[in-house]
């Protein structure tokens, strides 16, 4: 048990670390250095690097000062395992963002991308793919992440990505009045909007599938079950029905399918009952075995 738990651990931060890597490489080489203030504490970061512009005061610094109150917070309405992740999260992150400044502009004095379009969108995709995994391994980076969880917990109908998104767009007006530059500002909406995608993409995407329904013959139903079974490993629900025009009976087989398998399903479908009346639709979230568990935070 003691192992189950040490290895889970080590897991956690490691995924968090990568995170923090993913996330960092965003906000240092493509947000900061073109005053794209993306939103919540790393935005506002940025504004008040560029309006205080002292040496010793960097982005990374100012992400630390900010969020020691929002900590104190965090630390009321979820504890302090919650609390000690942030914390850890947050100074690892800050301190990337450092790094890579230092590294690849002061050692290696690397001419950084200053092509808006790229930096939002690539910038935009990097910090919304690493705070993704970051919120997903049950942490965040503080700042505005601790009112987004709270924000969630009392709104559960919202997701997490247009809390964000919302926050996000607060903070942009802001920048848009700071840096006083209407092209500067469009393309920090794309940022955001990119982050926006990303963001829920990695929260949310493992925990999506397809929801299938396969209207045949009580005998082919049986034939298009077993090749579920054996061939994709997953189980399906028998629904009985009947035909409204024609009064015959038929049976409904009901699964849930991972993206990537339900080529697979189709085949099996297509080769046993080609006539099988199927729907096919999304499924944003699942519980149940091999899903998410009805014990599982909200995310």
């Amino acid at each position: 048990m003691k192992k189950t738990v040490v290895v889970g651990l080590i897991k956690k931060y490691l995924l968090i670390l990568l995170g923090c890597i993913i996330y960092s490489l965003g906000v240092a080489l493509f947000l900061d250095v073109n005053k794209l203030a993306s939103g919540g504490v790393t935005g506002i970061a940025i504004i008040l690097n560029y309006l205080i512009d002292l040496p010793w005061l960097n982005t990374g610094i100012i992400i630390v000062i900010i969020n020691v109150p929002l900590f104190v917070l965090g630390a009321v309405f979820f504890g302090k395992n919650f609390i000690l992740s942030t914390i850890i999260t947050t100074v690892v992150s800050s301190l990337l963002i450092e790094l890579w400044n230092f590294v690849f502009i002061t050692k290696l004095q690397i001419t950084l991308i200053d092509d808006l379009l790229i930096s939002a969108l690539f910038g935009g995709a990097l910090y919304g793919a690493g705070l993704g995994i970051i919120f997903r391994m049950g942490s965040t980076t503080g700042g505005t992440d601790i009112i987004i969880k709270i924000l969630r917990k009392k709104f559960r109908y919202i997701r997490t990505g247009v809390i964000s998104m919302v926050i996000d767009l607060i903070i942009v007006m802001l920048s848009a009045i700071i840096f006083r530059d209407v092209k500067l500002t469009c393309y920090t909406v794309i940022s955001i909007v990119i982050f926006t995608v990303a963001f829920d993409w990695v929260l949310y995407g493992g925990n999506s599938a397809k929801l299938v329904y396969i209207i045949t013959s009580d005998e082919k139903s049986k034939l298009i079950c077993e090749g579920i079974l054996k061939e994709l490993d997953i189980t399906a629900t028998y629904v009985d029905g009947e035909g409204a025009y024609t009064g015959t009976e038929k049976r409904i087989i009901l699964c849930a399918i991972k993206n990537f398998s339900y080529p697979k399903l189709r085949d099996i479908v297509k080769k046993i009952d080609p006539n099988a009346f199927t729907i096919v639709t999304s499924a944003k979230e699942i519980y149940g075995e091999g899903y998410k568990k009805h014990t599982d935070e909200d995310l």
